[in-house]
């Protein structure tokens, strides 16, 4: 019995250290456009009703300046999701071995895959700054 609630709890605890960072992604996303067409809707009706435009100014947020913004991309999400997947790696990989908790060598293979995230949130950094280039540096030259 013990060696089933030991499997359960490794599962379990795979499941969700895969699982809660592609939640976020999504809930991320999903929120994101969920803004988008909330402001759309505030500006239509801003238009049809012929607010002046002191009121306008009152209901319309400006956005805030992000600058590690690329593309349709938050690269801040970006990175958090690879760093907890890499974790959730480490810690599979630690499952799988059998490594015990106290042991250096469970941080060491944690750290190992943190590291591979960051790599991988470089690396896709990277790809997304070859597609878009930097929107900041090509506003203040056409300035």
């Amino acid at each position: 019995m013990e060696y089933i609630a030991d499997n359960f709890v490794g599962i379990v605890a795979i499941i969700c250290i895969f699982g809660l960072p592609i939640i976020a992604v999504v809930m991320s996303f999903w929120s994101s456009m969920h803004k988008k067409t909330k402001d759309k809707e505030i500006r239509q009706l801003i238009i049809e009703n012929h607010t002046d435009a002191e009121t306008a100014k009152l209901l319309i947020d400006e956005p805030k300046k992000q600058p590690r913004k690329m593309g349709p991309f938050n690269l801040e999400n970006l990175r958090a999701a690879c760093i907890l997947l890499g974790i959730g790696l480490g810690a599979c990989i630690d499952w799988l071995v059998g490594v015990a908790t106290m042991s250096i060598y469970f941080w060491l293979i944690i750290a190992c895959g943190i590291g591979i995230g960051l790599l991988c949130s470089f690396l896709v950094e990277m790809h997304l700054y070859k597609k878009y280039g930097n929107k900041e540096n090509s506003i203040e030259t056409k300035e």
